[in-house]
């Protein structure tokens, strides 16, 4: 019986500068995607990140007064190891975040701020590879995201933003969401996945929540193995995949 033929994922575009990763809450980007970002910064390149929540619904023994300003530390923490400075929260209630023209604006004001090239997200579709069921945040959140990128470049949706100072930006190029079950392209994770764990790793009071497995077992496992089996469709090495939408 002849082997069915893997697809292969092709290098992601280089030809960028800014990049901007727009999220639910904390640790999404560290769940299998910073290994990229921390490639990218190395190679000079500006990543920032917005997060639409501080995760504050996130842990059940803590209260969301408490949980927010955590998670928001170990979300600046785990952005810092891969080189990432600048992290944004446009505080919307975490699990309930509703998809419409409010989110719409409050990304599309982030990408007028940071005017990048490159914009990624996280998966937006109804479920992980048609096994688990998404989140609603991540859906509402990664639709707006792909929303707002254009609404971004049109001085005529959302013409409140100009009145504030932040003219349109039409240089978003692309945007890239991790996490797809239909991804497209991948980047090298080889040099950055060491980081990645590091990174992951500081989100340690939400892993200590969520399972009794020893946190760095744990992130070490489920992040090399995701990078190893993104690899058999990349020449062998592993990598972050993304699913690529041109502009």
């Amino acid at each position: 019986m002849t082997e069915p033929t893997i697809t292969q994922l092709q290098p992601m575009p280089g030809d960028w500068q800014r990049a901007l990763a727009v999220v639910a809450h904390p640790d999404d980007l560290e769940y299998g995607c910073s290994a990229a970002i921390a490639a990218w910064t190395d190679a000079g390149r500006e990543v920032a990140y917005v997060l639409a929540t501080r995760g504050e619904a996130g842990i059940d023994t803590l209260p969301p007064a408490e949980c927010g300003p955590l998670r928001e530390r170990e979300q600046r923490a785990g952005a810092a190891v891969v080189g990432v400075t600048e992290v944004e929260f446009l505080d919307h209630r975490d699990g309930v975040i509703e998809y419409g023209t409010a989110l719409r604006r409050d990304i599309a004001a982030a990408i007028r701020r940071h005017r990048p090239e490159l914009v990624i997200t996280l998966n937006h579709r109804d479920t992980w590879g048609g096994v688990a069921w998404n989140t609603p945040d991540h859906a509402a959140v990664g639709r707006a995201t792909l929303d707002a990128a254009g609404d971004a470049g049109n001085r005529w949706i959302f013409p409140e933003l100009t009145e504030q100072g932040l003219e349109p930006w039409d240089g978003v190029r692309w945007v890239a969401v991790a996490g797809s079950a239909t991804p497209t392209h991948a980047v090298d994770a080889t040099d950055g996945l060491e980081r990645a764990v590091s990174s992951l790793l500081e989100h340690r009071t939400y892993i200590e929540a969520l399972t009794d497995e020893d946190p760095e077992t744990y992130v070490r496992g489920f992040l090399t193995g995701y990078a190893e089996t993104t690899g058999k469709r990349f020449g062998g090495r592993p990598a972050v995949a993304f699913e690529l939408f041109g502009r």
